[in-house]
């Protein structure tokens, strides 16, 4: 049995299966990337880990630092499972209306819950996020939408893998 340090050494490497038989074209090859198999059980699992440690790489999180992210779950997830294990505090902007197994998938890595309206939906979780990292700009916000590290994980990992 394979013994990993934590559950971040998970990430990637993902099985490739084929599912040509599916096809109605028998000359077609599919390929399917079980992205679920990540340890957060998404594809967000890849792009939250490249986020942090570039974060790292440019000295921008130290150990106890806090990460304060907007998510409707995958993204909070994954970054609630690195954070716990790096040292990191995280504060996930949600909107209220996000089931209970997010939540508690959140909480059980110890991730704070800041709830939006649910009227709002994503959009109002990232706007309450920008303005909580406007007012505290010792934190870090990845702002998985516009972090160029989020795409950049799949052009350096998921890519070749694939």
């Amino acid at each position: 049995m394979a013994l990993y340090r934590n559950v971040i050494d998970l990430i990637g490497n993902t099985p490739t299966v084929d599912i040509s038989p599916l096809s109605p074209n028998p000359a077609v090859r599919i390929y399917a990337k079980l992205e679920g198999q990540n340890p957060g059980g998404s594809v967000k699992d890849r792009a939250a880990k490249f986020m942090v440690e570039a974060a790292e790489r440019d000295g921008i999180l130290k150990p106890g630092s806090v990460v304060l992210e907007s998510s409707s779950g995958n993204t909070g997830i994954a970054l609630a499972m690195i954070c716990k294990v790096r040292g990191y505090h995280l504060k996930v902007v949600l909107p209220e209306n996000v089931s209970i197994e997010r939540r508690q998938a959140l909480e059980v890595w110890g991730t704070e819950i800041i709830a939006s309206p649910a009227s709002e939906g994503s959009n109002g979780a990232m706007r309450r996020a920008q303005a909580m990292a406007a007012e505290h700009p010792e934190w870090w916000f990845p702002f998985q939408y516009g972090n160029d590290a989020n795409p950049r994980a799949h052009y350096e990992g998921t890519g070749p893998e694939i």
